[in-house]
């Protein structure tokens, strides 16, 4: 079993999908799937009130207004690899469930408008994968458009990212002139042609690159990718497969997503240079892939992939081992056993059941709140991954159902988003009006859909005074547990339960914040939550 294990490992590859809002990321996401197979037409991205929309994006929010807002979960085979392709929200205001998706990868491909550069949001999502060392692939899109000049852009994403950029392909052309690119390790040029369902395996190629013939075909615009390929090639370093694994370097590629072009080197690159399944961290010890006994973590609750029939779905990041159908499984929070017999593999909302399942794999295991985010599961063996990350909301907003008849639907629709971390959703300890606390409005609008949509409840959702919230814990050595009822007592008007019960304080002002921190030194105030963090305050709470 230990071989199978090791060469099971060898074959994953677990990659994310990052980038801006509108670069071309979920298009790209459809491409990819249409070279490996996966899918025999890709949708349209553009035509969202057509009956065909993008295989990745299934909310019915996501078709109307053609925006990723939840990440999505992909399975396919590629030159005999196991390629699990998470699609994440563009959106800033979906930032916190990228950075989720974030902790359950072992490489990062990043797309990036040519005709706009590094914009913010990916500037925010390179700070994640940079501060877990994560390998990060570059894709240049849209070249097929009026764009920034391939220079320009190297030198932009070398400045804004902090990390060296080796170009594998370079571009001939732009726009209306695009010509192709120019592959630098092959030798060779793959010409452009516009299109966009099918597959590009009958690209004219023409080789070598130092070929008289391209300069005669291309004129000007090939004299200007070679000068371009030239004073590039002095100044930046070679391939480094070490540094592009810590992080410190990306290999760099020209594409159209939307006209396939690119899209297959894209691919063989991340079979051939992004890493298989490495070794993940938990509180107790390191766990190596390769172990024989299974052990996984909860990076994600979605409810209602299937409307009809009310599901939820936790997606499991496998960590070692070797998951079987029907095993028994220990859900470490609570003690609880498992035995999961209907456990799936996904092409975004089609799933499939999964018989076994190895490190680097996503399964997916529908469950009634047993699991939570954060949650770890193994054999037996007592362990806490750590660092999925939960931030303080930065908007709050009162919700009240427009119909008291159905209160207790909101309160079971709230329980549920707020569980999959599509919210957060505070019980006040004082009063019985729910809060709503978000990183951006968008976050609130879907919600409000939401709820009307698969849960039947109209909500009203309203201002709020507060303006931030930091969760609170005490040390035991300071007398933790004393201290921090003391606090508690004192400030229930300003208290409350986030959806796994840990204790917020909301406050309206950030002066409020601070003097509170100086008339209480013992308790910490923390903007930034981890699931294994909750450990001494459950203990507090029970």
């Amino acid at each position: 079993m230990s071989e199978q294990i090791q060469k099971e490992v060898q074959r994953r590859r677990t990659f994310a999908i990052i980038s801006h809002p509108d670069a071309g990321k979920t298009t790209l996401t459809e491409k990819l799937l249409l070279f490996a197979g996966a899918i025999q037409i890709a949708g349209s991205v553009k035509a969202r009130k057509a009956s065909r929309h993008a295989t990745s994006d299934w909310m019915e929010i996501e078709k109307q207004r053609g925006i990723s807002v939840a990440s999505s979960v992909m399975q396919m085979e590629y030159r005999d690899c196991v390629i699990n392709l998470l699609d994440t929200p563009g959106h800033q205001d979906f930032s916190e469930d990228t950075y989720r998706v974030l902790t359950a990868v072992d490489a990062a491909l990043m797309v990036i408008d040519a005709a706009n550069g590094v914009e913010p949001q990916t500037r925010r999502l390179l700070q994640v994968c940079r501060a877990r060392n994560t390998p990060i692939l570059t894709f240049i899109n849209k070249m097929d458009r009026e764009v920034k000049a391939p220079l320009d852009l190297l030198d932009e994403i070398e400045r804004e990212l902090g990390m060296a950029v080796v170009p594998f392909t370079w571009p001939v052309g732009m726009g209306k002139t695009f010509a192709g690119v120019m592959d630098l390790r092959a030798d060779q040029m793959r010409v452009f042609s516009a299109g966009e369902d099918r597959l590009r395996n009958d690209d004219e190629i023409i080789a070598p690159l130092a070929n008289p013939a391209l300069d005669e075909r291309f004129g000007d615009d090939m004299l200007d990718a070679r000068n371009d390929v030239e004073l590039v090639s002095e100044a930046t370093p070679a391939f480094d497969s070490e540094a592009f694994l810590a992080g410190k370097q990306t290999p760099m590629f020209f594409g159209s997503a939307i006209n396939n072009f690119g899209v297959r080197e894209i691919l063989d690159a991340l079979v051939e240079l992004a890493p298989p399944p490495g070794e993940r961290s938990t509180i107790q010890r390191v766990i190596e892939p390769t172990e024989k006994k299974f052990s996984g973590v909860v990076f994600k609750i979605q409810a209602n992939m299937d409307p009809a029939h009310r599901d939820r779905i936790a997606f499991v990041r496998v960590a070692s081992g070797h998951f079987e159908r029907g095993m028994k499984l220990k859900v470490v929070r609570s003690g609880k056993e498992l035995k999961p017999n209907t456990v799936v593999s996904f092409l975004s909302q089609r799933r499939e059941l999964l018989d076994d399942a190895f490190a680097g794999d996503i399964i997916g295991i529908p469950n009634h709140g047993v699991l939570q985010l954060g949650d770890t599961l193994t054999e037996g063996e007592s362990l806490q991954f750590t660092g999925l990350p939960f931030f303080a909301p930065e908007m709050f907003r009162s919700v009240e159902v427009a119909d008291p008849l159905r209160t207790k639907q909101l309160r079971a629709g709230l329980t549920q988003l707020g569980e999959e971390g599509a919210i957060q959703v505070f019980r006040p300890m004082a009063g019985s009006i729910l809060l709503l606390g978000a990183v951006g409005q968008l976050q609130f609008e879907v919600v409000a859909h939401r709820l009307e949509h698969e849960y039947g409840v109209k909500a009203r959702i309203t201002p709020s005074r507060y303006t931030l919230a930091r969760w609170i814990t005490c040390d035991e050595a300071d007398g933790g547990e004393r201290e921090l009822k003391r606090f508690i007592d004192a400030n229930q008007h300003r208290l409350a339960h986030d959806a796994v019960d840990a204790v917020a304080l909301l406050v309206d002002y950030a002066h409020e914040l601070r003097a509170i921190e100086q008339n209480w030194p013992k308790i910490k105030f923390h903007a930034l939550r981890e699931h294994a963090g909750l450990v001494f305050q459950k203990r507090l709470d029970s």
